[in-house]
């Protein structure tokens, strides 16, 4: 099993155990780790799916949002500049006011924005939400519809219903399968098992190799404007750079982390057992390593995720999070 380990001195301090599901289009799995079937909250790792009725219903072509803006409706966004000014220009285009967001106010997750933000006087708006442009997204799909727009992110609401079913079409599971809970941002989130999350990327790749309109429009939305669907310093957004969108990741809350191998038509769905950030950016770079999905240089270039350094409060490198233990599967062989 995989572990990621935070390594301090000669002691190992602290263990995060790795679930994770790799798998291929009608095949047998390819690798995992731990437990593949484990059932758990994808959080935003899920977002890619809630924007493809963007796209499938007509709301992208009526409201002519252009890829920059849809790639915001698939973020996690860090509240940069670019990431506001973009989800405004969305809300402008379908005329809808920025007081009809119902993610909350959140301060920008990126410090210099926030920082910004607070010397400016200002307090944290519910634009400002990593999630608002899956929000903004959300109203255009209701106003496209004729939907009522108040309470769009409950439980019930024909958007959310949309959303579980759009979810349901890509695992392969029933609706009534899909645990369903509330997400930090208030939508409905999805409980489901690794394999079937990972099996939605692969499904995901094959169909925009089949040109189908969905799936194309939004993996191109996401490879071609990368800084969209996360920001300075985030793991998403440099692996799409650095393999030129072979490979699209997405973060979810709580150690989720899902991701398409375009190339070998892999998808992958990891959960570190205990919710740790810190833990799955590590866990994904190392099997991404261990599925031959990185070619040579590439590793080297993403090497802040490969073995992190935690800091003291003087800045200094006082230990290291590592990678521990492989893969089990034929997909990891050749890369061991």
């Amino acid at each position: 099993m995989m572990q990621i380990t935070l390594e301090r001195g000669e002691l190992v301090e602290s263990r995060h155990r790795v679930h994770l599901a790799a798998v291929r289009v009608g095949e047998a799995p390819v690798a995992w780790s731990g437990n593949p079937r484990l059932v758990t909250f994808v959080r935003s790792a899920a977002k890619p799916f809630q924007a493809l009725p963007l796209v499938e219903e007509g709301a992208v072509e009526r409201w002519q949002i252009p890829s920059n803006e849809l790639a915001l409706c698939c973020a996690s966004h860090s509240g940069e500049p670019v990431h506001i000014e973009g989800v405004r220009r969305l809300l402008d285009r379908i005329d809808v006011s920025e007081e009809e967001l119902e993610c909350g106010p959140q301060l920008p997750t990126h410090q210099p924005s926030a920082h910004a933000l607070l010397a400016r006087g200002e307090a944290p708006m519910p634009i400002h939400n990593n999630c608002s442009g899956k929000h903004a997204g959300m109203l255009a799909l209701a106003r496209h519809l004729g939907w009522a727009r108040r309470g769009y992110r409950r439980s019930g609401h024909p958007v959310q219903e949309r959303m579980v079913a759009e979810v349901a079409r890509w695992t392969g599971l029933e609706s009534e399968e899909i645990v369903r809970g509330v997400d930090g941002c208030g939508v409905v989130c999805f409980g489901l098992p690794l394999e079937a999350l990972a099996l939605a990327f692969a499904r995901l790749g094959e169909a925009a190799k089949r040109e189908e309109k969905g799936s194309v429009t939004v993996l191109e939305a996401m490879v071609a404007h990368p800084f969209h669907v996360a920001g300075s310093g985030r793991l998403c957004t440099r692996l799409m750079e650095v393999t030129e969108g072979r490979t699209v990741a997405k973060l979810g809350a709580e150690g989720v982390y899902a991701a398409l191998d375009r190339r070998q038509g892999i998808g992958i769905a990891l959960k570190v057992e205990d919710g740790a950030r810190r833990a799955c950016e590590v866990a994904l770079m190392e099997s991404l390593h261990q599925l031959g999905s990185l070619e040579p240089g590439e590793r080297e270039s993403l090497s802040e995720w490969v073995s992190p350094p935690v800091l003291n409060t003087r800045g200094e490198a006082a230990a290291h999070l590592r990678s521990q233990g492989s893969l089990e599967g034929p997909g990891t062989e050749g890369a061991r």
